[in-house]
């Protein structure tokens, strides 16, 4: 096997490729990127841990065709610290050399025999604009939960109908709905699934500015896979397996309070809020006529205050957050101004973005949290 191929198109397919390679691989073979040349020109590299699968495909001179293992952490590190000129690369025996201007090294390869068979890619269910996947991903799984103890909760449920998808995700304290458009195999289609949130964070950010994105889930009823595709790339990963709670049942159908504020300055006086507040306390947001005021820190403590402009519709009321889930959804938003909805103080708040400080919210992106029980 030999080929020569440029050295950034390599260092980039490499790096992607290796990008979700296990720390501590169940089998050796599993820390490997396999390479394969054909006669067409193209390289052809993969990777796969038996639950997340990544496959590039990178122009080439291939002077003998052939497949090779080798690790890729190693050859993502080495790829990208080669100078800047065409990189020669060359199989003989158990050894891979790579040379490229006056640098040479050489790594030993992997038993290419013993590699698993990666999955296949399911046929297309739809396909979604790049920059629209990748926001909606950014805003909901902030939501989602970290705790690998309650795998349900580390997914984002995926609702297809039709011509709507919506993306739900929560961790118990808030929880995240964003809703999008996007151009289905069949219009009939409906199909529900649980996508890991690390999984369509990986997607949003090594795909999301390729273009269009395809996105395909495997038929039948066990749906269990999900591939995306874009820019010559592929990754398909396993779907968790469960129940999701029904969890659109929390957000309010009513709510008889509600107030608006200018989302960048409410972000700025969080943060300088915030930076009273110990371990574990929250931020109090007290909605009076014309006016929110943020404080944190009581009794010896160090206290901090700020008053913001806002519109109160309804009676006065007094919430408390936890600062970081605050600020993750006021951030999640896009929109100039935030409206926060209120059926009690003590209640779930929904969050939706606004374009003016007068008029409807919108519900394309709603945010809810779970307030912290204060003592007045």
């Amino acid at each position: 096997m030999k080929f020569r191929v440029e050295r950034d198109v390599l260092a980039e397919a490499v790096t992607w490729t290796a990008r979700t390679l296990p720390n501590r691989p169940p089998a050796p073979v599993l820390a490997g990127v396999r390479i394969e040349a054909t006669n067409e020109g193209i390289l052809n590299l993969a990777s796969f841990d038996y639950e997340v699968s990544a496959r590039s495909e990178i122009p080439a001179e291939v002077i003998e065709p052939g497949t090779v293992l080798v690790s890729g952490r190693l050859l993502a590190e080495i790829s990208r610290a080669l100078p800047n000129k065409p990189v020669d690369v060359t199989v003989e025996g158990t050894k891979v050399s790579v040379v490229c201007g006056a640098s040479r090294f050489t790594l030993l390869t992997m038993p290419v025999e013993e590699y698993p068979s990666l999955p296949n890619m399911p046929e297309v269910t739809g396909v979604v604009a790049g920059d629209v996947l990748t926001e909606a991903v950014n805003q909901v799984t902030v939501a989602a939960s970290r705790d690998d103890t309650l795998p349900l909760l580390t997914g984002v449920r995926v609702e297809i109908e039709g011509e709507k998808v919506t993306l739900l995700s929560t961790d118990r304290y808030r929880l995240a709905l964003r809703e999008l458009v996007w151009r289905p195999a069949s219009p009939s289609i409906s199909t529900v699934a649980l996508v890991r949130a690390r999984t369509l964070n990986d997607v949003a950010k090594s795909l999301g500015a390729s273009g269009d994105v395809n996105i395909a889930l495997s038929n039948g009823p066990g749906v269990d896979l999900i591939g995306f595709e874009a820019g010559g790339r592929h990754t398909t990963s396993l779907l968790v397996e469960g129940d999701y709670p029904p969890v659109r049942r929390l957000f309010p159908d009513e709510t008889p309070i509600h107030a608006v504020v200018a989302r960048q300055p409410l972000i700025e006086a969080a943060k300088r809020v915030s930076l009273v507040a110990e371990r574990n306390t929250p931020i109090r947001l007290n909605f009076a006529e014309g006016q929110v005021v943020l404080d944190a820190g009581q009794g010896d403590d160090a206290q901090a205050s700020e008053a913001l402009e806002s519109v109160l519709e309804g009676e006065e009321i007094s919430v408390a957050f936890n600062p970081q889930f605050l600020l993750d959804g006021l951030n999640a938003l896009s929109t100039d101004f935030v409206r926060l909805s209120f059926t009690h103080a003590s209640k779930p708040v929904e969050f939706t973005g606004q374009e003016s400080l007068e008029g409807e919210d919108s519900k394309e992106y709603r945010y809810l949290l779970v307030p912290i029980r204060f003592a007045n």
